[in-house]
């Protein structure tokens, strides 16, 4: 357990005993993309230290959230990449914190990632009630950037195999669908992705994530 804590035997203390120090959730949204070396994640994350950045991974390690691997040559690196566990529980807890962010969002072209494009067009539209029929790895390109992950036993996990559908779009367009101002922007921003798999697993997806008929409705009734 980091050596920081609130001394409170309740699960609000606990969680945030070893989420709530800074930078922790930050670099746990990091690595919702995948494997990520420690220079990645130095670059995606300016302004903390290194030492900070070192033990903040080491925490997350401890309470068995984040996994290291050592890639054997000729790639010889370390990468950190999120457990089991952490696949089960940071996913629910990046969704509704980014949920809770949106209204603060400043819509400018800043907000305009990759990353961002990922958690709004994908990780918020997540359908409880359907993504637990779902056995399928997926992967999403967006703007250069690769982000993998399976659904299974009605969570995310690790991606595993070769993915059942590849999805390419820009930023722009994957926040555009959920987050637009009109249906007609959302719809326009949805048909320019670009979805490849057999029309079973497409659709399937399409359910799942709430990407079949109007996008914005995913947010929408959340608030």
């Amino acid at each position: 357990m980091p050596a920081r804590n609130y001394n409170q035997n309740c699960p609000v203390a606990r969680g945030l005993d070893v989420l709530g120090e800074r930078w922790t959730l930050l670099i746990l949204r990091e690595l919702l993309g995948g494997p990520r070396r420690y220079g990645d994640l130095r670059a995606a994350l300016p302004g903390i230290a290194t030492n900070l950045l070192a033990d903040r991974l080491r925490d997350l390690e401890d309470t068995g959230l984040v996994d290291r691997t050592e890639l054997p040559p000729p790639i010889a690196r370390t990468v950190y990449a999120l457990s089991e566990q952490g696949w089960r529980k940071v996913p629910p807890v990046i969704r509704e914190v980014a949920t809770f962010g949106l209204d603060l969002l400043e819509p400018s072209d800043s907000a305009l990632t990759p990353l961002n494009g990922f958690l709004a067009g994908i990780l918020l539209g997540i359908d409880p009630a359907r993504v637990g029929e779902l056995f399928a790895t997926y992967r999403i390109e967006i703007d250069g950037r690769r982000f993998e992950f399976a659904v299974a036993g009605g969570s995310l996990a690790a991606p595993h195999g070769p993915p059942a559908v590849t999805v390419t779009a820009s930023a722009a367009d994957l926040i555009t669908a959920r987050l637009g101002g009109t249906a007609a922007e959302r719809k326009a921003a949805l048909r320019r992705w670009k979805f490849d798999g057999a029309a079973g697993d497409v659709e399937a997806m399409r359910a799942a994530f709430q990407l079949s008929a109007d996008p914005g409705l995913a947010v929408a009734n959340r608030s």
